[in-house]
Order: C-alpha cells, then sequence, then structure tokens
C-alpha cells in the first residue's frame, strides 16, 4: 500500500490523488486501504514522513551542529544532493505541496522542529559581525544553498534536451556539483 501511495502521491499530489487510485496501484480494493489508513490526509502524512525521515533529519543536524559556517555549507550540499539523487521525484513533490498547501507544509517541515534554520542565521550573522565573510542577507544565502542545489533536479528534463545530457552525464555532474556549490557559495562571501 505504501510503495502504491508513494508513486501515486509523487506523481499527482494530494490534491490529485483518490483512494481508488492509490487501492488500484496497489491492486486492492479501496474498502481494504480504508481499513489500514482512514483517509487520504492520513496516508499521505505517512508518506511524507517516509520520503523526507532521511533528509530532515540531516539536515536539523547539520543546521544545529557546531560545524563552521562553510563546514556546514560543503556538508549541507553533499547531503542533500545525495538524498536528490536517491529520491530524485521529491523536489517536484514538495514543490507541488508547497504550492498546494504551503501553511501545511510550513507547519509539518520547518515549524514542528523538523528544520530549524534559526541557529545557521545566528552563525551567518555572527560571521559577518566577525568580519569574516561579506555581508549578505542570512535569508537570501540559505536560498542560494537551496536553490544551487535544487534546480538542476527540477530542471533535468531542459538540461537532457537542450544541453543533450544523458544520465550518466547528469550524475556525473551532480557529484561535482556537490564540492562545486560550495566552493561558489564559500568563494562568493568569504572577506
Amino acid at each position: 500500500i505504501l510503495r502504491a501511495a508513494k508513486k501515486v502521491f509523487v506523481a499527482r499530489g494530494l490534491s490529485g490523488s483518490r483512494m481508488q487510485d492509490i487501492g488500484d496501484e496497489a491492486g486492492i480494493n479501496k474498502a481494504l486501504l480504508h481499513y489500514y489508513f482512514r483517509n487520504k490526509e492520513k496516508l499521505f502524512e505517512t508518506i511524507f514522513a517516509e520520503l523526507f525521515s532521511g533528509l530532515f533529519p540531516r539536515v536539523k543536524n547539520i543546521f544545529e551542529s557546531d560545524l563552521s559556517l562553510f563546514d556546514k555549507i560543503e556538508r549541507f550540499c553533499s547531503e542533500y544532493i545525495d538524498y536528490i539523487l536517491q529520491n530524485p521525484h521529491a523536489p517536484i513533490f514538495v514543490l507541488n505541496e508547497i504550492h498546494q498547501r504551503p501553511e501545511w507544509f510550513a507547519k509539518k517541515a520547518l515549524k514542528g522542529g523538523i528544520v530549524n534554520v534559526d541557529r545557521l542565521i545566528e552563525q551567518i550573522t555572527s560571521e559577518i559581525k566577525a568580519g569574516r565573510i561579506i555581508p549578505i542577507s542570512p535569508i537570501q544565502l540559505i536560498m542560494n544553498m537551496l536553490s544551487l542545489c535544487i534546480f538542476p533536479f527540477i530542471g533535468k528534463p531542459l538540461l537532457v534536451s537542450v544541453m543533450g545530457i544523458g544520465e550518466p552525464a547528469f550524475l556525473s555532474l551532480m557529484e561535482a556539483r556537490k564540492k562545486e556549490i560550495p566552493a561558489f557559495i564559500i568563494g562568493s562571501i568569504k572577506k
């Protein structure tokens, strides 16, 4: 059931999925599906938690660690790209859900304590005050890290068709990005 639900939710999102679709995918009737999961929202939350249980704790540990800011940037980029390589549909899934239900996503992923950026923001501010990095909005820096990591996966169809990049080359580029992104970001903010 969970495998079928993940496939349906990732392809269609919560609003575009029906319990009947999940039952059909799992090869069971809708009554049995409702026996195990009362409603679509409960099943969705189970899939969401399963899908991101490997990412959010890692990101939280990085952001809340005692690592230097530069080490955090390096570790975040590497961990994030590794996660997406293992879960290539996750970025589109998350973006769709953020657009469909931003309050729910923020409550579950951010406000619910799964990922807290306050300590990272404080660290960035401290590094600016100490003169180790140029003045930059902490939010802009975090958005830069996220967007540089996630865009190639969201834009993969465009990269593949326009630039003629095949799967092996794409994977190789993503492995290289684990080092390229931190080097680029650190080089742009380091004094």
